[in-house]
């Protein structure tokens, strides 16, 4: 069945379960686990099809086994897939189920919460495994470390493009102010940039924006929108054949996985002089979070190796100049060096 997938390449295991008491209906892919286990959130999302849950896992599931690598933590890459509507179907019941298929696998893959799963309810997945992460009640949410890696590649990209890293006066438009987006509109606003904001919420950005000073448009006009930084902080595949000759910005840097709809579209974006922070880059803080929160939590130590995601972003630009190739390129270049 997943052999028929052009994603399923690469992949150690995958593997599906269907439990009729509870309602789950389930994915899990394990990419990768040359350097550890496979880490990776649970995402809960109403798919049109089987299909598109299978595409949608098997994609994350590699994204995660580069992101790993990148941040240089001892663990591969993995993701979870439940096809379910998370305000109507998620319950004790479903969740408690999704702990079992967790646990059947042995370790070989650790969940957290992505899209459509909180904390809480990675508690209850933990009910029933003891292979989940990210509810250390001292760590808080991971994703502040994520929204800090991505302002720190910010301030790379700020560096690179404007000559100082520093964020005060520049445009960033925030595509998606959820867990991520919302922590990293704060930053920036303490850091005096100008920020323009947009998410499918909309009365959850004009809150934001109140708070902020920022302004609201159209989460698909945000695209569009003069600014200095974009940040893709929704879901992915938003930077496209159709969507980036339309960019109106000088780098790009955001929160969201997968952001690149195909891969030659970082060629494309290289082709109109915007610098592009390759999504796993810019997004490793979260999994650096986990990684802590796994081992010794020490929160000094935490913010030190999620800041030093910007030096790493400031080596692959380096590197991209050098050999005249596309920053997600030489990401891809120094990820695979650690995982093969």
């Amino acid at each position: 069945m997943f052999e028929s997938f052009a994603d399923f390449a690469g992949h150690s295991l995958v593997t599906a379960r269907q439990d009729r008491a509870s309602g789950l209906k389930a994915i899990i892919a394990v990419h990768n686990d040359n350097r550890g286990p496979a880490i990776g959130g649970c995402r809960i999302l109403p798919y049109p099809t089987m299909g598109d849950a299978v595409r949608d896992v098997l994609r994350l599931s590699r994204g995660m086994t580069y992101k790993t690598a990148i941040a240089d933590i001892p663990y591969g890459g993995g993701k979870a897939v439940i096809v379910a509507d998370p305000r109507r179907d998620k319950g004790d019941a479903l969740l408690e189920a999704m702990g079992d298929f967790v646990e059947s696998l042995g370790g070989r893959y650790i969940t957290s919460f992505d899209s459509g799963t909180t904390m809480d309810d990675v508690q209850v997945i933990a009910r029933r495994t003891g292979h989940a992460a990210g509810f250390l009640p001292e760590a808080g949410n991971a994703s502040g470390s994520t929204a800090l890696g991505v302002y720190h590649c910010m301030r790379t990209a700020a560096e690179r493009v404007g000559g100082s890293a520093s964020l005060d006066g520049l445009t960033v438009a925030i595509q998606g102010v959820g867990n991520v987006g919302e922590r990293l509109a704060h930053l920036l606003s303490r850091d005096g940039a100008n920020l323009i904001l947009a998410d499918v919420d909309t009365a959850k950005a004009h809150v934001l924006a109140e708070a902020t000073g920022a302004r609201v448009v159209d989460s698909a006009a945000i695209l569009r929108e003069h600014c200095d930084i974009l940040a893709p902080c929704a879901l992915g595949g938003v930077l496209s054949s159709a969507t980036i000759p339309e960019l109106n910005t000088r780098a790009i840097v955001g929160g969201a996985n997968n952001q690149l709809a195909l891969p030659e579209d970082g060629a494309r974006l290289a082709e109109r002089g915007i610098l592009y922070c390759p999504d796993y880059l810019a997004n490793a803080g979260g999994i650096i979070d986990l990684h802590y929160q796994r081992s010794h939590w020490d929160p000094v130590v935490v913010e030190r190796h999620v800041t030093s995601l910007g030096e790493t972003f400031r080596e692959v630009i380096a590197r991209a100049e050098s050999e005249k190739r596309p920053t997600g390129e030489i990401a891809d270049s120094i990820a695979e060096e650690r995982f093969r």
